[in-house]
């Protein structure tokens, strides 16, 4: 018996050391100047790194998720989807590029698996630069008044940042990829000054519509008066900007023409100035023309919302004895100052008629000289 299992153990070793053999040979065996091993080793590479980025995705990844949603600010939930929709992308291209750059490869295959890798990098690069634009953009507008209409207007100057990442990008990639850029560059330069010189106008409302973005001589909603123009601005566009006229009509100006013309903006006016005349006629009494001045500045001080100025007897008319008063609403809005312009007047007709105070009207009298026949 000890010689039966002595000589099964024999055999059984005498096996392993054959499969052992076969195993090497064909791990051994070349294939495109790759041994299998090699290939395995590859493969394995790519798996395990692919099984690294996964486990981290779904364990610190995921309590990095549910963390950044218990935090007052929208920062970290940005980093952590940049993270999850580029940074890891990009390290799984990584991981396969390192892989597969571990073969033996041609001249040719290597110069491919470079600008593969090249492209993909330079896409999800392109996508997280454009990407955290947005958001930086997107938080500037929000802390400005009217946010959310700020947000809504991101989209024309998007369109620009995008494209001129894109355009960055692409001429980085041909850089890398071999190609001259000069002459790219130089050719782009020449096509871009054609293009600029043809729709000039075009690019002055694209970069007055940044002007206004910027520098925010009005917001969506402000009661602006350009020239002759006057009503509520209703949108900003990348050309244009529409303005709803008090009358009704919709008016379009191009973003040119409001930052070359004095624009008014009544939305941020703190206090209204009112100026006023009154006429009485040539035959109020000099008691009753004393009277007036404290008349109308008592009236004034009882309005709400309204401070005097001052009320003076200004000049002597052609046909009236003028007083100028100046006072101040405190509030913009226009039919607020309208109700105590409103208050204010019929409050001086009742006191002048109280008081036999007559207000002047347009008169001439005639001097008829009777001559001696």
């Amino acid at each position: 018996m000890p010689d039966k299992a002595y000589g099964l153990t024999l055999r059984l070793i005498d096996v392993g050391f054959k499969i052992l053999e076969v195993t090497m040979t064909f791990l051994e065996t070349e294939y495109y100047g790759n041994t299998i091993e090699s290939y395995l080793i590859c493969v394995g590479m790519i798996l395990g790194g692919m099984l690294i980025i996964r486990l981290f995705r779904k364990g610190i990844l995921t309590k990095l998720k549910k963390w950044a949603t218990t935090t007052e600010t929208n920062f970290d939930d940005y980093v952590v989807s940049g993270v999850e929709r580029f940074i890891l992308p990009m390290l799984n291209v990584g991981v396969m590029y390192f892989a597969i750059k571990y073969l033996n490869l041609t001249e040719g295959g290597t110069k491919i698996l470079a600008s593969a890798f090249a492209v993909a990098f330079t896409f999800y690069a392109i996508r997280l630069t454009t990407s955290s634009l947005r958001i930086l953009l997107e938080s500037y507008a929000r802390r400005q008044e009217g946010g959310e209409e700020k947000v809504k207007q991101l989209r024309g100057i998007m369109i620009v940042v995008s494209l001129l990442v894109w355009s960055l990008g692409l001429v980085f990639l041909f850089d890398n990829l071999g190609y001259d850029v000069t002459a790219i560059i130089t050719g782009l330069g020449i096509g871009g000054l054609a293009v600029a010189l043809a729709a000039q106008t075009i690019l002055g409302d694209l970069f007055n519509y940044f002007v206004i973005f910027f520098d925010r001589p009005f917001e969506i909603g402000d009661f602006i008066v350009v020239d002759d123009k006057r009503g509520n601005v209703e949108y900003v566009g990348i050309k244009t900007t529409r303005i709803k006229s008090i009358s009704g009509e919709q008016i379009v100006i191009s973003n040119s023409d409001l930052t070359n013309s004095r624009v008014h903006n009544f939305k941020r006016m703190e206090k209204r100035r009112i100026v006023f005349t009154l006429g009485v006629t040539y035959q109020t009494t000099p008691e009753q023309l004393r009277e007036i001045p404290e008349i109308v500045k008592k009236i004034i001080t009882d309005q709400t919302d309204a401070e005097i100025d001052r009320c003076h007897f200004a000049t002597f008319g052609d046909f009236s004895l003028n007083f100028e008063t100046v006072y101040f609403v405190t509030e913009p809005d226009y039919v607020k100052y309208m109700d105590i312009q409103q208050a204010i007047n019929l409050r001086i007709y009742e006191e002048f008629a109280a008081r036999n105070i007559e207000f002047a009207y347009p008169t001439q009298t005639l001097f008829l000289e009777k001559s001696e026949s």
